[in-house]
């Protein structure tokens, strides 16, 4: 093989090992083989800075002592000034072994990327009487190589440096989603809430099946969450599938997947919501609008921990915890025959029920302080609400329990012209509330004063209702009416 396409292959095969992998060590010394071989080098090293030192990361013929120490024959010193100097060294009688004809040069570049030198490369160069040997051409030839295995050095230690960055991010918002949904951050001093708090607690930390109930609104998916961040399997991804939002002939596919061509439009194999929670939890929100014909293979994942792909006869293993959850009554739909009774069973290994608004009327305040700052922030107010307006929201019934007063403040934070949120500015549903609670209570202020004003006429005119209606200026018909509507009895006078 002539110079140059001795040259040209080398150079090929170097380039092709440095673009398979980024795996340093294994690469850079892979390429000094195929460096050995074509140039005759009995013995080489690439050597990288760290900390303002040299270090041996690939090395061709030398001992594990020399790759250890970093130093070996001729002197580590050359290499040292080359790297300080940016200029090569060659040494052509580096080794001179008259009795089998040999002699080895050596040879030292430095590997320079655009701002530094970041490393050396050196080798012993074989040479024998007999053969033709241009010093020159080779150290052109090494410049060439450690140009190109400075680039590849310096975009494999950037792709690591993301790589470790990524992950540290992704550790970080694992931790920054343990915090958001660790159980201390869901607001409630209620006892009802402390009940749920102290379940979740000693659920957590198990795989047990868990079946949240509630109403619409209660916080079901929060939950959820923080069983699933404060559990055994938090580094598990948390898969959310509600049961309600997707059409029945679409349901199966989505929760188990599907092979190529299962069916029309399948042109791609697809892994179900199932498969994407293995070793993570799936929940499975508004389980009680499952179809009788899916329960039985919910059944199946839920005793077998197994299934098949839609259009696939291969078993698939999955490792997942199941929460569920549902706004309806399970025990109704099954004396219904609309649920099936071992599925229920199944899902209430450990029940855990949110309470409404209504029955935890003391977390109202806190919540909405909470909701007031998060929406403030967002929006950059400092909104406030006055005395009324806060006693009026915390009379208010919230039947869409703490979803609907979520959306409520948002609501008052962005409409609301002022940062002192009074009466006036609360939506009207809430205004509306209040004016027919005070009606509610004039009407029944205004009754019992008319109660007590006909017994006490009956109690002086001896219960005799004519004499009572002239005490009171009305008919003895009417005070009749009264008497019967109010239903007054003479045992109501002691």
């Amino acid at each position: 093989m002539d110079r140059s396409s001795l040259e040209l292959s080398a150079i090929y095969e170097i380039s092709k090992i440095l673009g398979s992998s980024l795996e340093i060590t294994k690469t850079l010394k892979n390429a000094l083989k195929v460096l050995s071989v074509f140039l005759d080098i009995e013995r080489a090293a690439i050597s990288l800075k760290e900390n303002g030192q040299l270090v041996i990361k690939a090395a061709h013929g030398l001992s594990a002592d020399e790759i250890k120490s970093g130093r070996y024959l001729p002197s580590s010193d050359i290499e040292a000034n080359v790297a300080k100097s940016g200029y090569p060294v060659v040494i052509p009688n580096a080794v001179d072994d008259s009795q089998h004809t040999e002699k080895k040069a050596f040879l030292c570049v430095p590997m320079k990327s655009k701002k530094e030198i970041i490393g050396v490369l050196s080798a012993y160069r074989i040479y024998r009487g007999f053969t033709k040997v241009s010093l020159d051409e080779d150290l052109r030839l090494l410049k060439i190589i450690a140009s190109l295995i400075t680039q590849w050095t310096e975009l494999s230690e950037k792709v690591e440096t993301e790589k470790q960055t990524l992950i540290q991010e992704r550790e970080s918002l694992k931790l920054e989603l343990k915090g958001k949904y660790r159980i201390d951050n869901v607001i409630g001093s209620s006892g009802a809430m402390q009940d749920v708090f102290e379940a979740v607690h000693r659920v957590a930390k198990t795989k047990a099946t868990v079946l949240i109930t509630g109403e619409s609104g209660t916080g079901k998916e929060l939950i959820a969450r923080a069983i699933h961040y404060m559990g055994k399997q938090s580094n598990g991804a948390f898969i959310k599938f509600n049961c309600a939002s997707i059409p029945e002939g679409l349901l199966e596919a989505e929760l188990f997947g599907h092979d190529k061509g299962a069916f029309t439009g399948a042109m791609t194999a697809r892994r179900g919501r199932f498969e994407l929670a293995h070793k993570g939890t799936i929940f499975l929100d508004e389980i009680g609008d499952l179809s009788m014909a899916l329960q039985p293979k919910i059944l199946r994942i839920l005793q077998e921990r197994e299934f098949e792909r839609i259009g696939s006869e291969k078993t698939i293993k999955v490792d997942v915890r199941v929460i569920a959850a549902t706004s309806k009554n399970l025990q109704l739909l099954v004396s219904q025959n609309s649920f099936r009774e071992d599925l229920y069973y199944r899902l209430n290994v450990v029940p855990i029920c949110l309470p409404p608004m209504r029955e935890r009327t003391e977390d109202i305040t806190e919540l909405i302080e909470y909701f007031l700052k998060k929406f403030s922030k967002e929006n950059d107010r400092a909104v406030e609400l006055s005395d009324e307006a806060l006693n009026l929201m915390k009379q208010y019934h919230w039947p869409g329990n703490v979803r609907e007063l979520e959306n409520t403040v948002e609501r008052i934070v962005i409409m609301s012209p002022e940062d002192m949120v009074r009466v006036k500015h609360l939506p009207l549903n809430i205004r509306v509330f209040n004016q027919a609670a005070v009606a509610n209570k004039t009407t029944l202020s205004l009754t019992e004063t008319e109660r007590n004003k006909i017994t006490e006429a009956l109690e002086n005119a001896g219960w005799v209702h004519a004499r009572a209606a002239d005490l009171l200026g009305i008919t003895p018909r009417q005070i009749g009416y009264k008497v019967k509507k109010y239903g007054i009895r003479r045992k109501d006078i002691s």
